[in-house]
């Protein structure tokens, strides 16, 4: 039985592939493998085990931001982890890599191809069909992350408090959310999740597109940055695109449309890599 293991910030989703293809998938809370307790991480361990029922594993496949292979180390984020998992399967092989490494696989399999997240934030690469052989830094929220929903927020949030934001979309604004410029202010330079507090309003946004000239060409604008900032640095013309990603998704058919005038081909938009990455390691 092979263990894939996708995690996130809020979820992490498991399934169990069994040597004759059947699959067995569970949710659980996020793990943090940067701050969370080894004690909280083993008992979200043990509770998928149990409820996957997955006694004999051969192989542990774990996909996560901030995991970077070095030679086929444990990475040092994962050496709690790797502990944990050595105590239930202590004779499987465990493959600890990032969330980037997850998105090339499922998009791309084992054939050359460009992958890109697009989620809070955005990140993307050029996969060789066995390793990442090239990444465009995404800078995060403030130096980059172009494409990605923190972004779109910002850029509105910025505009709002500069009067910029038509004021029919302005004064519906104001009235479902908490925006005064202190309150603003205190969760972007303070608050503990800056990035997702940004990002939250990005529903909100889409709701709009297609309705006003200026948010229409605000989300396109946004991913018209990505195309031009981060894909554009790869071969294009050579390689379509496949995009994972929660915003991503959700905005496929627009995001399919700036790229085609942008020159660019998507291929597979899904919202999580699961899928794909059970593909991958079925063969």
């Amino acid at each position: 039985m092979k263990l894939i293991v996708e995690s996130g910030a809020t979820k992490t989703d498991w399934s169990a592939l069994t040597p004759d293809g059947t699959v067995k998938s569970y949710k659980t809370a996020g793990i943090n493998l940067a701050t969370m307790p080894s004690e909280v991480i083993s008992t979200i361990v043990d509770e998928a085990v149990a409820g996957l029922g997955a006694e004999s594993v051969d192989s542990v496949h774990f996909y996560a931001a901030g995991l970077i292979s070095d030679g086929g180390k444990v990475p040092e984020l994962a050496r709690g982890l790797d502990g944990e998992l050595s105590l239930l399967f202590p004779f499987a092989e465990k493959e600890y890599t990032s969330d980037l490494m997850g998105a090339a696989r499922a998009v791309c399999g084992r054939e050359a191809g460009i992958a890109a997240i697009l989620g809070t934030g955005s990140n993307s690469c050029f996969y060789d069909g066995e390793k990442i052989v090239k990444n465009v830094r995404s800078g995060g929220y403030i130096l980059g992350d172009e494409g990605g929903g923190a972004v779109l927020g910002k850029l509105f949030v910025s505009d709002f408090l500069k009067n910029r934001v038509p004021a029919w979309i302005a004064d519906d604004f104001a009235s479902r959310y908490e925006v005064d410029y202190m309150t603003v202010v205190r969760n972007v330079y303070r608050g503990d999740a800056p990035s997702k507090y940004l990002g939250q309003f990005a529903p909100y946004i889409l709701g709009f597109y297609g309705k006003d000239d200026y948010v229409t060409e605000l989300v396109e604008g946004n991913f018209r940055n990505f195309i031009e900032r981060a894909l554009k640095q790869y071969d294009v013309d050579r390689y379509q695109v496949g995009v994972i990603g929660g915003f991503g998704y959700a905005t496929r058919e627009i995001l399919r449309k700036v790229g085609a005038v942008c020159g660019i081909t998507f291929s597979r938009i899904m919202a999580a890599p699961m899928e794909g990455l059970i593909e991958y390691h079925k063969v």
